[in-house]
């Protein structure tokens, strides 16, 4: 059985700073590329970064330069660490696994978390 637990989530104000982690199970971790996604209310669900099997990362331009995407294949762990946080950056956040990237374009794995909220105070 196929977990994705996410964590790290919570209430922070305009500028700071959260770090969220996502804890995988039943399935070989280091073959796998993951992805953050983020759904804010009323909106399609986005990608936000990606951390490929092979080691490429990809980040929408909206957190490049804030927002920092890491992997520990030993434990079984992504991380996104995310600074001078904005409030459009509120959303619900999920970590993806099973997906695949190539030709510049991340394939939707078919695993994910439960989420967690990040909410950004003005």
């Amino acid at each position: 059985q196929v977990q994705l637990v996410e964590s790290g989530g919570g209430l922070v104000q305009a500028g700071g700073s959260l770090r969220l982690s996502c804890v995988v199970s039943g399935i070989s971790f280091s073959r796998n590329t993951m992805g953050w996604f983020r759904q804010a209310p009323g909106k399609q669900r986005e990608l936000v970064a990606v951390f490929s099997s092979a080691g490429i990362i990809k980040y929408v331009d909206s957190v490049k330069g804030r927002f920092t995407i890491s992997r520990d294949n030993a434990k079984n762990t992504v991380s996104l660490q995310m600074n001078s946080l904005k409030p459009e950056d509120t959303a619900v956040y999920y970590c993806n696994a099973g997906g695949r990237y190539s030709g510049g374009n991340y394939y939707i794995g078919d695993y994910w978390g439960q989420g967690t909220q990040v909410t950004v105070s003005s």
